[in-house]
């Protein structure tokens, strides 16, 4: 320790004798949340033609100013905005300063002091500076004054950026802040540290002598030096001065293993230490393998990533660190290991986040259908790859998106990247890459089946509303994992794009159906879609299967990291009994728990989990297995349930005392009396009416239907046998159906049920009515909380749930979960009201419960393919539901889980309860 305290020292002495760091002094804020207030004045629209405040960085439309544009309005407003903003400065003798701008909206004219600082900047998601040395008042007042311009003078970056399918905003919405170095200065570096240890940086200086050095020092994180120094002496014929070193067996830098280093770089003269900087790295290796894979570290990788813009609702493209680390860490839990920007490289701080939490990123050049002429274009790629050619989480760059490629631009990134990264074009064959967008299930089998380059979507499975995302994503990936090339794929689109309006209220617009397409919502609430990635990508993969008589404990497993063993993950069980419908508590009781010990399996092996269960397990109502990953973070836990549904339902609620059942009955209606509650059936069609109790009526009738199908009434029977009422029906038409209520005084009633049809169907099963608006909530025991499609069943847990009642419509009103829609797996539910709860209990493996149907989409327009089918009754009791399709592909072309339920007569029989009396 000792050692290491007295290395630190000498390290601070050796590069801090007479060093000089570059100073930043900020003149806004530093984000969404620390701004400070410039002068500001709008040219048209809200709150122009006057002199105000506004805080800086922010957009001006969500501070009321001007109007708002779509991209796809084909630039409608053209406002400018005039700020101003005084600052002071010190002594600045011997200084060089430049003003730094990290994003402004778009066109941006710079004066200090009255003179123009350089040519006016075009292009909204860069970084650009001025030397404005000349321009500075020293030890005095500064006036800055910025005329920034919605849209550009120059019709490619219009085509490029606004007219993309994604909202326009104006005004400076990254921080700007002045750079004060030395005359003799280190202007930038460009690392590349490959997974051998091997180092080269490319330092960038200016006004060097032949005499002056350059020394640099890697160091760990904590300051810690890794290795020697290393030096070059000046040159000052050519542009940059390359120095290179070799460290055995560095920590290797990847998604899984975010292993992060630094380096000190230093301009050293015959006085010492003239200017010092410090830039943060990773050693490892990227590699595009053409006619085989990605490679990182020599292993192979699969990203599995999602599109994510630079958005929050209030502020629009201003964001905060808070906002990165949230967006990052949400993408981790939902074991995601890659994003990719779309549709312009990202604040640099997102970067950051993904380096040190560990995420593969591709970063892109804004080209939405459009791209920048050749000469704007150049000036833009190099602001991109100079700003962000350090960050270890960049894997590619990509040059525009969907046809809007310059590909006079490809070979200017390598320019500025000593790591060559991989240029690719989104959506197209190029550089031994298909990143085909938007594939349907037929074209991810001809690609596995026959495709040559490396496969990885850049967007499919389009989340509009609630199709998509994790929607028959099971089906499509396993078969890209079958493509011998396969590199991944990115899911469209992280989180809603929808902004609260100023001009309307606070209202959210996501301009119709333009921007509700994430997998969480606009302020990064979860989405059913979340739980199924989460299941779906998770790297300790299990896929479940119903525990059957016989089960010994032991459950496949497969290892889908890249790098790490699963005996570096741990693994945890527990078995459960979960509350009965009529307490008031949802949480399961623990009756035993333990941890089991990982087995020993490299990346892309197969094995078996090995639970060690207590003798009376099948006593229990559930089991639970949680993984959890190095970082003892969970990666999924699965849920089993044990025993069969009419186990469950044999415990049902019993009434108190018995009495003889009575029937009595008019032209019209069959009323059954029983334990003092009165069913009353609508003899003309055989369903039930509804259930009157002694202060109330339970408005539940008009079934049990056979969803989807027409039929009528051809019997209609009822008897007492045995003391038990009988009452039976048969309907025939388009399909068959018998029904079958006994009435037992002291027990629920009892519906069996038979039925079949014939052909496709989006729902089979059986259905009643219910009035919406009487219904407040509902507690069910099956998978939850979120509803389901038949393409997307996987991530919910098997327990005890309540949710109440809530019109939420994905991506257009927030309320998570939603209520209405399929459940999956109920045993039983109860249904909360306003004239008297009930529970329906069910003794049938995998019944689905129909909670009402969802309200439509406002901006769903003619798009059908995310509006499943529902039943015309309100609360049904299935056997298949609706599968859901995206945005631009109907459930039919997405794969086997994504087909209508095929009904080919066969005989389906179910059993239901009816408790009206217990709650």
């Amino acid at each position: 320790m000792k050692k290491i305290i007295l290395q630190l020292l000498l390290t601070s002495i050796y590069f801090g004798a007479f060093s000089q760091e570059t100073v930043i002094k900020y003149l806004s804020g530093t984000d969404k949340n620390h701004t400070v207030s410039w002068d500001f004045y709008c040219t048209a629209g809200r709150k122009s033609g006057v002199w105000t405040k506004i805080p800086v960085p922010s957009q001006w439309e969500q501070q009321g100013f001007g109007a708002y544009n779509y991209g796809h309005d084909k630039i409608k407003n053209n406002e400018q905005g005039l700020y101003k903003h005084e600052f002071l400065t010190a002594n600045l003798t011997g200084k060089k300063v430049y003003i730094v701008f990290e994003g402004s909206m778009t066109d941006t004219r710079v004066m200090i002091n009255g003179k123009q600082a350089g040519p006016v900047h075009q292009g909204s998601f860069y970084c650009f500076k001025y030397d404005i040395t000349d321009l500075l008042k020293s030890n005095s007042k500064n006036l800055l004054e910025v005329t920034v311009d919605k849209t550009s003078a120059n019709l490619s970056v219009n085509k490029a950026e606004r007219s993309g399918d994604f909202w326009v905003f104006g005004g400076i919405y990254r921080p700007v802040y002045l750079e004060i170095v030395p005359q003799v200065f280190i202007e930038r570096v460009a690392v590349n540290a490959k997974a051998d240890g091997s180092f080269q940086l490319d330092v960038y200086a200016q006004n060097l002598k032949d005499c002056d050095l350059i020394e640099a020092q890697v160091q760990k994180l904590n300051g810690q030096n890794v290795g020697k120094p290393f030096s070059a002496k000046a040159n000052t014929s050519g542009d940059h001065i390359e120095l290179k070193s070799g460290f055995d067996k560095p920590l290797l830098w990847s998604a899984e293993f975010p292993n992060l280093y630094q380096v000190v770089i230093a301009i050293k003269n015959e006085k010492g230490s003239v200017h010092r900087t410090k830039q943060k790295f990773g050693f490892r290796t990227v590699e595009l393998r053409v006619y085989d894979g990605l490679y990182v570290n020599g292993s192979r990788v699969i990203m599995k990533g999602v599109n994510r813009h630079s958005f929050w609702p209030e502020t629009g493209r201003t964001l905060s660190h808070e906002v990165h680390l949230m967006d990052v860490r949400l993408m981790k839990e939902m074991n995601m290991n890659a994003v990719r920007m779309s549709h312009y490289p990202p604040d640099r701080d997102f970067l950051d986040v993904c380096d040190s939490l560990g995420l593969y990123v591709i970063d892109e050049l804004t080209g939405w259908q459009g791209n920048y002429d050749t000469e704007t274009g150049r000036k833009l790629v190099k602001e991109l790859v100079v700003r962000d050619v350090n960050h270890p989480s960049i894997l590619f760059w990509a040059n525009g998106n969907e046809g809007g490629f310059n590909r006079d631009l490809d070979k200017d990134y390598a320019l500025y990247d000593p790591q060559n990264r991989t240029v690719i074009h989104p959506w197209e064959k190029f550089n031994g890459t298909d990143t085909k967008h938007y594939p349907n299930f037929k074209d991810i089998v001809k690609a596995a089946g026959s495709g040559q380059e490396v496969y990885f979507p850049t967007e499919f499975m389009h989340a509009l509303y609630d199709g998509g995302a994790a929607a028959a994503l099971d089906d499509f990936w396993t078969e890209m994992l079958k493509h011998p090339h396969a590199g991944g794929g990115f899911i469209w689109a992280f989180s809603d794009e929808s902004v609260i309006r100023t001009d309307k209220n606070g209202a959210y617009d996501g301009d119709g159906n333009h921007a509700p397409d994430g997998i969480v919502g606009a302020h990064r609430e979860k989405e059913g879609s979340f739980y199924a990635i989460k299941e779906i990508w998770s790297p300790v993969y299990i896929n479940p299967q119903p525990i059957a008589a016989g089960f010994n404990g032991k459950i496949a497993v497969e290892n889908r990291y890249s790098f790490t063993n699963l005996n570096q993950c741990t693994f945890k069980w527990k078995l459960v009994k979960f509350p009965s419908a009529t307490d008031k508590v949802t949480a399961a009781a623990v009756k035993a728990k333990g941890l089991l010990k990982a087995p020993d399996l490299s990346p892309g092996q197969k094995g078996v989990l090995n639970l060690v269960l207590p003798a009376a397990w099948t006593k229990n109502d559930a089991l639970y297995l949680t993984a959890y990953g190095p970082d003892k973070k969970e990666i999924f836990t699965w849920s089993w349930a044990i025993g069969q549904p009419a186990a469950i339902a044999g415990k049902k609620g019993i009434s108190t005392g018995k009495m003889a059942v009575r029937m009595t009955e008019t032209d019209n209606v069959l009323s059954i009396k029983c334990d003092g509650l009165t069913y009353n059936f609508d003899k003309k069609t055989g369903y039930i009416q509804n259930v009157v109790k002694p202060a109330t009526t339970i408005s539940l009738s008009g079934g049990p239907v056979l969803a989807g199908v027409q039929t009528e009434l051809k019997q209609f029977e009822h008897k007492m046998v045995n003391g038990q009422y009988i009452v039976e029906a048969d309907y025939q038409g388009a399909g068959w159906l018998h029904v079958k209520w006994t009435f037992v005084s002291g027990q629920p009633a009892k519906l069996e049920y038979q039925y079949s049809q014939q052909g496709d169907a989006s729902f089979v099963g059986i259905t009643f009515n219910y009035p919406e608006e009487k219904i407040t909530g509902m507690k069910w025991l099956g998978r939850g909380p979120y509803r389901v499609w038949k393409n997307r069943l996987k991530g919910q847990q098997f327990g005890v749930w309540h949710k109440a009642y809530n019109n939420a419509i994905t991506g257009e009103s927030w309320g998570y979960p939603e209520f209405k829609g399929y459940h999956a797996e109920v045993s039983w539910v109860t249904i909360e009201n306003k004239e008297a709860p009930f529970t329906v209990y069910s003794a049938d493996k995998n019944t689905y419960l129909q909670m009402l149907r969802p309200a439509r989409e406002m901006a769903a327009l003619a798009n059908n393919n995310v509006e499943p089918s529902f039943p015309e009754g309100s609360i049904g009791f299935l056997s298949g539901i609706s599968p859901i399709g995206t945005k631009f592909q109907s459930a039919k072309v997405m794969g086997p889980q994504s087909e209508l339920n095929h009904a080919n007569g066969e005989k389906v029989s179910g059993t239901l309860w009816f408790d009206f009396v217990r709650q």
